[in-house]
């Protein structure tokens, strides 16, 4: 099987707008932020948080723009956005997509955000309908070959650690959505804490390791 990892957890910006939820989160944090960039396939747009261990958080928003209303990751953002903002979900990388594209029986889709000088970072993606579905599964992702420098981890230098991530769910099933079929088999650079949802399943908060000390989200 090929590994999983953590790459990244996603903040939906509440109703008071991306620039108002990112200075909350960065002084939460003790953390500078970085510009990300507009997702034209999906109608949406970022500011990231690099950490270490080539992950990051990142903040988004979603755009007026058509391609929002028809990409599920559009339809995702808005939704957790119209019910007052909050973590939206946690995305895992992994080398080889096509485990996950034969188990969920359908393709995975392209990804893309342009920078201001012209640099395009690509990537294909998975799972995005179950942010919606079923919002304690992650999504899953591979970034295009070549890519390696642009990824949002490298924006900055990184100023903290993810420690963990709390999952309102069933590990269980979060673990047969992975196909981590055995007991041995883990999301990489991953602790995962499980509690029995009260409401809807979803990742309820964050934990990282930050200049400020340990910090939950």
């Amino acid at each position: 099987m090929s590994s999983i990892r953590l790459d990244h957890v996603s903040y939906a910006a509440g109703p008071e707008g991306l620039d108002a939820t990112v200075e909350k989160i960065a002084e939460a944090l003790g953390m500078d932020r970085v510009k990300g960039g507009i997702h034209p396939r999906f109608g949406t747009r970022n500011v990231l948080f690099p950490l270490r261990r080539n992950q990051y958080l990142e903040v988004v928003e979603v755009l007026d723009h058509p391609a929002s209303d028809n990409a599920p990751f559009g339809q995702a953002v808005r939704a957790r956005s119209e019910q007052g903002g909050g973590w939206m979900g946690w995305v895992v990388a992994t080398d080889d997509l096509a485990p996950f594209e034969e188990r969920l029986g359908r393709a995975s889709v392209p990804g893309n955000r342009k920078f201001p000088d012209g640099r395009e970072l690509t990537w294909q993606q998975i799972g995005i309908k179950g942010l919606l579905a079923d919002p304690q599964v992650p999504y899953i992702l591979r970034w295009d070959d070549g890519t390696e420098d642009l990824h949002p981890s490298r924006a900055a230098e990184p100023q903290g650690e993810l420690v963990s991530v709390s999952l309102a769910g069933s590990e269980e099933r979060v673990r047969s959505w992975l196909g981590l079929d055995e007991p041995e088999q883990n999301v990489e650079d991953l602790t995962m804490e499980f509690v029995a949802p009260s409401g809807t399943p979803g990742l309820l908060s964050v934990t990282v390791q930050t200049p400020k000390g340990t910090v939950t989200l």
